[in-house]
């Protein structure tokens, strides 16, 4: 694993060396120090000119746990869980008790719930319904746009592809998220498909997108005919790349990292960089290449906010971390793990970058997975490694493990009825590595347990306790004083209403 993750070598475990906590006064003293903070912090009620969302897409409250101690301790913090304020949010859809990437964003971008598969737009949109996509009075709006709308600008950052379930929250409207480019909308709707536009073709041209000052991240895929890119998949003969640097001087496309790092604020208008087919690599494949030509979530994040910190009104930027969530489907929690410390270096960064004064981090997830971290192994062992009583069965059991996933027979014998010694599993220590499984699915499924909410800056008191997912684009429009709704700008609310 080493040489995938060269980091973990300065990541050991520091629970042995810290006898301080074998005292009482260690843990009194942690205990009266966490109150002091508490009463030391002041309600920051400044207009939000600047708002950062960091998607941790599927990170549960379970990711967060197992993810300190891959860090090297489970004492640790990622950045954001040093945020002063911590709220849940409630993640089901309209129509689902546990809902996927593409409903979730409607209702973290856009504050309204809708229905599993469907992507900004309402619950009047069952999945897969070309005739009511079309109907404009059943599409809804992101925060992004209110930004726009307000004089701001905007700008998002994934490592997905950028016309991907979450990502797609900020711009599109699409009755069904697999409708990426105009080969699957056309295989779908038929004839209905004529007035509608696809994901990719929505980011170029579409209301939303053609005003977005950044976009960064994978699926290079979506936006090219084959006759323009080998491995393009659209049908319409458009290469959607040259057509959006041909919209205004000064719009620029990139390829790869050297690229990107090239690229001059002052120079650029806007900036659309697609670096992989489709997903970007995790970021351990990323260090294991030495001819890797993509950037890291930490790189993006910091050349857009470049790009975005010139713009006098402020801005609004959407940064996914979104394998976070590829890697759980595949029951691979390694890099499950690695992707969350990725996303915590961005958050890192960019509140370095950035003042708590003007600018309002939020950090969340749109859903949890049925990843679980159990068993009692001892503080400093490897979470990984199986734990050092066995089961009843008489073989050892690791502490990671998935309700559902296509990792069941790999721990399981089908032949003998009875479970595979994980301590005998040819993968263990890989950082491919599978982890069990209880029920045998293809894809591991998301989870429908609430997520937690970390923020930042201007407001960011709003986001405590426990609310609907949909209240968080609110309370970010709230404090940025953009959007349809009450603000902390409306001259009809007393500023004593809002201390």
């Amino acid at each position: 694993m080493d040489y995938m993750h060269p980091e973990l070598k300065r990541a050991q475990r520091s629970f042995r060396s810290n006898m301080a906590e074998q005292r009482n006064e260690y843990w009194l003293q942690a205990s009266r120090q966490h109150i002091l903070q508490k009463l030391q912090q002041v309600r920051n009620t400044n207009r939000a000119k600047n708002i950062i969302l960091f998607l941790g897409d599927g990170m549960g409250l379970a990711t967060l746990a197992a993810a300190r101690s891959y860090m090297g301790g489970e004492e640790l913090q990622l950045s954001f869980e040093q945020f002063p304020h911590t709220g849940l949010s409630k993640t089901y859809c309209v129509d689902k008790m546990v809902p996927d990437s593409a409903s979730t964003s409607t209702s973290y971008l856009c504050g309204v719930k809708a229905n599993y598969g469907t992507i900004g737009v309402n619950a009047h949109i069952q999945r897969g319904d070309c005739v009511a996509m079309a109907n404009a009075s059943n599409h809804v709006y992101s925060v992004g746009k209110w930004a726009l709308d307000a004089g701001k600008a905007a700008g998002l950052v994934t490592t997905t592809r950028v016309t991907h379930a979450s990502p797609s929250g900020v711009y599109a409207h699409t009755a069904d998220r697999e409708w990426e480019n105009d080969a699957r909308l056309n295989e779908a709707c038929g004839a209905a498909a004529q007035p509608l536009n696809d994901i990719a073709l929505q980011l170029i041209h579409g209301e939303v997108g053609s005003r977005l000052k950044v976009m960064l991240g994978g699926g290079k895929r979506n936006f090219f005919d084959p006759e323009h890119d080998s491995k393009g998949q659209r049908t319409d003969g458009r290469d959607l790349p040259a057509e959006f640097e041909q919209l205004a001087a000064g719009n620029v496309y990139v390829k790869n990292r050297n690229q990107l790092q090239s690229i001059k604020a002052n120079e650029t208008n806007r900036l659309l960089g697609l670096f992989s087919k489709s997903h970007m690599h995790y970021h351990l494949e990323q260090l294991a290449d030495e001819k890797n030509t993509e950037p890291t979530l930490a790189e993006m994040t910091q050349k857009a906010l470049e790009l975005l910190q010139s713009e006098q009104q402020g801005y609004f930027l959407f940064v996914e971390g979104g394998k976070i969530d590829i890697s759980h489907h595949d029951t691979m929690a390694r890099i499950a793990l690695d992707e969350t410390v990725e996303l915590s270096k961005a958050v890192a960064l960019a509140r370095q970058l950035t003042s708590e004064q003007d600018t309002l981090i939020v950090v969340t997830s749109d859903h949890s997975h049925t990843f679980s971290l159990g068993g009692y192994q001892a503080r400093g062992s490897d979470v990984f490694s199986p734990a050092k009583s066995n089961a009843s069965d008489g073989k050892s059991y690791l502490p990671i493990s998935y309700a559902n996933g296509k990792s069941f027979e790999e721990y399981y014998n089908m032949t003998l009825h009875e479970r595979v010694e994980p301590k005998e599993f040819p993968g263990a220590g890989d950082a491919y590595q599978v982890f069990p499984a209880t029920a045998p699915l293809e894809s591991e499924t998301h989870g429908g347990e609430d997520v937690a909410v970390f923020a930042s800056g201007p407001w960011a008191h709003l986001f405590s306790g426990v609310y609907e997912q949909n209240a968080i684009p609110h309370m970010m429009a709230f404090a940025a004083c953009v959007g349809a709704g009450q603000t902390a700008c409306d001259q009809s609310a007393s500023n004593d209403a809002f201390a």
